[in-house]
C-alpha cells in the first residue's frame, strides 16, 4: 500500500478542521490540490475518509478509525526525525527571530517554547519590534528572519506564512445585535474607527478595503500599538478593524467581534530573511514547525 506522508497530514488537516478550505490553507495549497490529495489516499485505501457536501465536511466510520493512528504515526515519525536532527549536530545553533510585539508575546513564545522540547539544539532568540525595524535588520544582518507583512524587496527572499481575516470589534453593551458573525464593510458608514498609524502595514491594507467600500472619509482616531487599539474599543472610543489574531489580546477584554465580509478580506503574513545569510540547517525544522503551530493557534480564533 502506497501513500505519502502529505497525504496523512492533509487527512489529520480536514480531519482537524472540518473543512478543505482551511486545511488546504494551512498546507499552502489550492482546495482542489487537496482534494486530489485526499482522493489518491483514498484509492489508496480503499474507503472513503470523509462524508462531504457543501456546507459540511464528516468523517466517515473508517475515516474516525484511521485518525487516532495516523496521528500517533506522524508524531512518532516528527519526533524520530527530531531525534536523529539532534544527534547528527551536538553544537547548539542559534537563530534570531523578529514580529511585532502582540505577535511576539501571544503566538512565537509559546511556539518557542513548545519547538525547544523537540529540538533543544537550536536556540531562538526572539526580537519585538516594528516591520520597517525588522527589515533594517535583516539587510543588516543583524537578524535570521522576521514574520510580518512586507512587500517584495531586492535581496530579501519572502516565503507565505499565513492569511489572518480581517474583523471589527465593538464594545461589549450586551446588546445582542452587536454580536452579530458577520459585518459588511458598507455597514460600518457613520461609525467612528479608532485606526494604526498610516505607516502600519495592517493599517495600509486595512485602508484600501475602507476606501473601495467608499469609507475613505470616515472620522478615526490613530494609535500605535493594536493592545491599545482594543483597549480604547472597551472603553467605548470607538470601533476597531483588526486582522484575527488580535483576538487573542481581547479574551480578557469587554468587545465583541464579527468577521467583515463583502467583500471578505485577510491580510497575509509572510516569512523574510536576508538571501545573502546563510542560515543554520535547523531553521527550516524551524520554520516548518512554526508554520504548522500558528495555522493551528489561527484554528481556535477564526470567526465564522
Amino acid at each position: 500500500m502506497e501513500f505519502s506522508s502529505r497525504q496523512l497530514r492533509a487527512f489529520l488537516l480536514v480531519a482537524r478542521h472540518r473543512s478543505f478550505s482551511r486545511a488546504a490553507e494551512a498546507l499552502y495549497i489550492t482546495p482542489s490540490g487537496l482534494s486530489v490529495l485526499i482522493r489518491e489516499l483514498e484509492t489508496h485505501l480503499g474507503f472513503r475518509l470523509f462524508d462531504r457536501t457543501t456546507r459540511h465536511v464528516a468523517l466517515t466510520n473508517a475515516g474516525n478509525e484511521l485518525l487516532g493512528a495516523t496521528r500517533d504515526s506522524l508524531a512518532k515519525l516528527d519526533a524520530a526525525t527530531a531525534r536523529i536532527g539532534r544527534s547528527l549536530s551536538h553544537a547548539e545553533q542559534s537563530l534570531s527571530l523578529g514580529a511585532a510585539p502582540l505577535i511576539a508575546a501571544n503566538i512565537l513564545l509559546p511556539a518557542i517554547k513548545e519547538f525547544r522540547i523537540h529540538q533543544p539544539n537550536l536556540r531562538v532568540q526572539l526580537f519585538d519590534e516594528r516591520a520597517p525595524a525588522i527589515l533594517q535588520m535583516i539587510r543588516a544582518r543583524k537578524l535570521d528572519m522576521g514574520v510580518g507583512i512586507y512587500a517584495r524587496s531586492p535581496g530579501i527572499r519572502r516565503t507565505p506564512f499565513l492569511r489572518f481575516p480581517l474583523v471589527v470589534i465593538r464594545p461589549d453593551k450586551g446588546l445582542v445585535s452587536a454580536a452579530r458573525s458577520s459585518t459588511a464593510w458598507s455597514a460600518l458608514k457613520g461609525e467612528k474607527v479608532i485606526s494604526l498609524q498610516s505607516t502600519s502595514p495592517i493599517q495600509q491594507v486595512i485602508n484600501k478595503y475602507l476606501a473601495r467600500a467608499g469609507l475613505s472619509g470616515f472620522t478615526n482616531t490613530s494609535i500605535n500599538l493594536l493592545d491599545t487599539q482594543i483597549a480604547m474599543v472597551e472603553a467605548d472610543e470607538g470601533i476597531a478593524i483588526i486582522p484575527s489574531y488580535g483576538l487573542a489580546a481581547s479574551r480578557n477584554r469587554k468587545v465583541v467581534m464579527s468577521r467583515l465580509v463583502n467583500p471578505v478580506a485577510e491580510v497575509e503574513f509572510h516569512l523574510i530573511s536576508n538571501r545573502a545569510k546563510k542560515l543554520p540547517p535547523e531553521a527550516d525544522e524551524f520554520t516548518k514547525f512554526l508554520k504548522h503551530y500558528v495555522a493551528e493557534w489561527a484554528g481556535r480564533y477564526v470567526v465564522v
